[in-house]
């Protein structure tokens, strides 16, 4: 079993917090030292409480389903032969009432386009299968309840 690990750090600078002005601005510490600026999205908690220069959770969310399929994509067109010189996915969330009437993330389409190098290039049908199996194996796809959809661009 892997365990995985996110420090989540806000302080309330000295706001009221009880008036619902509080910044909603942290940081994401992972290992190795990486951090990144964080924040509630500006499309759920309006500016200046949130900043729009920061990661939100929702984006995260999308980001961390598109980053599973594009490191299964690679590893499964590596393994089949083609060689692939570049990927570059915009991922899309989309927010909405659930099945529950919660707002949920109820759908991320994934839209990468991938340039291959070399003579060994797929086909149309052997992309499509190759964007199902890193969907079959993606961890991520397989935790979450939201239907993830890939449409692959080119």
């Amino acid at each position: 079993m892997s365990k995985y690990q996110a420090t989540i750090d806000w302080h309330c600078d000295g706001s009221t917090f009880t008036d619902n002005r509080y910044p909603r601005s942290h940081r994401w510490l992972f290992d190795g030292g990486v951090e990144v600026p964080a924040s509630s999205s500006p499309q759920v908690v309006p500016l200046p409480m949130s900043r729009a220069d920061a990661v939100d959770p929702e984006e995260a969310f999308v980001a961390s389903l598109a980053s599973c399929h594009m490191l299964w994509f690679l590893s499964i067109a590596a393994a089949r032969g083609y060689r692939v010189n570049a990927y570059r996915d915009t991922a899309v969330g989309v927010m909405s009432r659930n099945e529950e009437d919660k707002l949920a993330i109820t759908k991320v389409t994934l839209r990468p386009h991938v340039e291959f190098i070399g003579s060994n290039r797929p086909d149309a049908a052997a992309l499509q299968a190759l964007h199902e199996a890193a969907h079959d194996s993606c961890f991520l796809a397989a935790s979450v309840k939201s239907q993830v959809c890939c449409e692959p661009e080119g």
